[in-house]
């Protein structure tokens, strides 16, 4: 039984991160040929009530396809990552990533600024699955944590203010949303075997 999950499971990972990045490269081709990249103005403008809503886009849309080929990889290979474990909760992770990354960034973003891009997802799930692999604390989340560090560990740096044309508060906070949204699915880890004596 065991056996026959597995492949469904990561059938379904591999769908919904075929549709997460197949949506945001969707997004980008209708942005550049059909609106002449005018749909960037969904991006998070900090501390505007007119762009409140738009956490909830910015994620998807990005600053032309350099931006969209440099997130491409990272987003695809932590997606799936994410979500090879349990899609539900992938999933729920993905909702707390979007809008508590994207509040903080509406929050405490530079002003005078758009912010945009997957950027913040691919970030949220890094945390996530480091998060994940702390407060559960079995092999097989360990052993994901380890081997998402491994691969894209070298991000981390992009949390900190360096190139003024990259939100770097996406990043960060993106960052954060991942690690609560492990605290949140994953906090409570199993309750140990207790010893009769």
């Amino acid at each position: 039984m065991q056996a026959q999950r597995e492949p469904s499971r990561v059938a379904a990972a591999l769908t919904a991160t075929g549709v997460l990045v197949g949506v945001v490269w969707v997004l980008e081709f209708v942005d550049l040929l059909g609106f002449g990249g005018r749909l960037d103005l969904f991006g998070i403008q900090p501390r505007n009530p007119a762009t409140l809503g738009h956490i909830f886009t910015a994620p998807f849309m990005h600053a032309g396809f350099p931006h969209l080929l440099a997130n491409t990889v990272p987003l695809a290979v932590l997606s799936f990552m994410s979500a090879a474990r349990n899609l539900w909760r992938y999933l729920a992770a993905t909702l707390v990533i979007v809008t508590v990354g994207g509040a903080l960034v509406w929050l405490f973003g530079r002003g005078n600024s758009v912010h945009l891009g997957a950027s913040e997802l691919i970030f949220g799930y890094l945390g996530y699955l480091l998060g994940v692999g702390w407060w559960e604390r079995t092999p097989v989340a360990i052993g994901v944590a380890v081997a998402a560090f491994l691969l894209y560990g070298g991000l981390i740096w992009g949390v900190f203010p360096s190139n003024p044309y990259v939100s770097w508060e996406g990043h960060l906070f993106g960052f954060l949303a991942g690690l609560f949204a492990a605290l949140l699915l994953h906090g409570r880890r199993p309750g140990r075997p207790t010893a009769r004596l």
